[in-house]
């Protein structure tokens, strides 16, 4: 996962200054269908019973791991395509871009598919 240019600015003001750091309160996992950047953008699947899902993570050592399950509703309407890249933001539409990724494998969610995301799935490293 890659930290976006927003938090590698809030990661470095946090150690290297005494600059104050606004934390999330809430984390929420995004699916697109086109990559986002450490700028942000991508494309961002919308519509058809699609909403970000909120994730909860656990913290050992350098690594961050999703500590449940996450699980979409069931796409209506048109299908929401090939889900190639995930991104963590700080509110459920809106907000900032946390980290992002690819997916090692793409998912094609057509309609009546639920995406889940096992517990133990997602992992962020600072390295």
């Amino acid at each position: 996962m890659s930290l976006s240019n927003t938090y590698e600015t809030h990661v470095l003001n946090y150690v290297f200054t005494t600059t104050s750091v606004s934390r999330p309160t809430a984390w929420y996992l995004a699916l697109y269908t086109g990559a986002p950047s450490d700028a942000g953008g991508g494309t961002e699947v919308s519509g058809n019973g699609y909403a970000r899902q909120t994730a909860a993570w656990s913290v050992s050592g350098n690594l961050a791991t999703n500590s449940g399950a996450i699980e979409y509703p069931a796409c209506t309407g048109n299908a929401w395509g090939t889900v190639t890249h995930i991104g963590v933001h700080t509110a459920a539409s809106g907000g900032d871009l946390i980290v992002h990724s690819s997916l090692t494998t793409s998912k094609a969610v057509a309609v009546g598919d639920v995406l889940r995301v096992n517990a133990g799935e997602i992992d962020i490293t600072l390295d």
